[in-house]
């Protein structure tokens, strides 16, 4: 690789989101669907040094090409595949209710320090428990523990700031 493509990639790595977004849209010539920083730098960085290098072989896309005829390319679940809702309820209007994925298992027990005391709560199928009382989130857990509002998700640890 030259001098001149690894300052281009090492400019990348300095981008904010909507700037690799921008970068995305003209070097793929389409919108991308992610927000996710590293996505974005490592498709881009690929692209760029394919578009420099010459890319795949021909040898490679018919091979790939091959692979992806035989194979059910699913990058998720569809949302159909669960027909029993986790959390075991109903909406009013007959559907199932679908339980985040992020959350662990009725049972699991969720722990926080919070200065000088430990915060455990349990998971329940339909919410969650806390010093005896139920509740319906766990940002209303994090909200009663710490006196400001809170992402209950990122508060126990369930889940990252996108900006991270």
């Amino acid at each position: 690789m030259d001098r001149a493509m690894i300052a281009a990639i090492e400019q990348l790595r300095g981008l904010r989101v909507a700037a690799l977004r921008t970068k995305y849209r003209e070097v793929f010539g389409e919108e991308s669907k992610s927000s996710n920083k590293q996505f974005l730098f490592r498709r881009i960085a690929w692209r760029m040094q394919a578009n420099a290098e010459g890319g795949l072989s021909e040898r490679a896309r018919r091979r790939a090409a091959e692979i992806a005829d035989e194979a059910d390319l699913r990058i998720r679940a569809p949302k159909s595949f669960s027909t029993e809702s986790p959390s075991g309820g109903e909406w009013s209007d007959g559907s199932q209710r679908q339980r985040d994925c992020r959350l662990p298992a009725p049972g699991t027990l969720l722990t926080r320090r919070v200065e000088d005391r430990q915060v455990v709560v349990k998971v329940l199928g339909d919410g969650f428990e806390y010093e005896s009382r139920r509740y319906r989130s766990l940002s209303a857990i994090a909200r009663e523990v710490t006196g400001t509002r809170w992402n209950g998700l990122l508060f126990f640890g369930l889940a990252e700031r996108r900006d991270a």
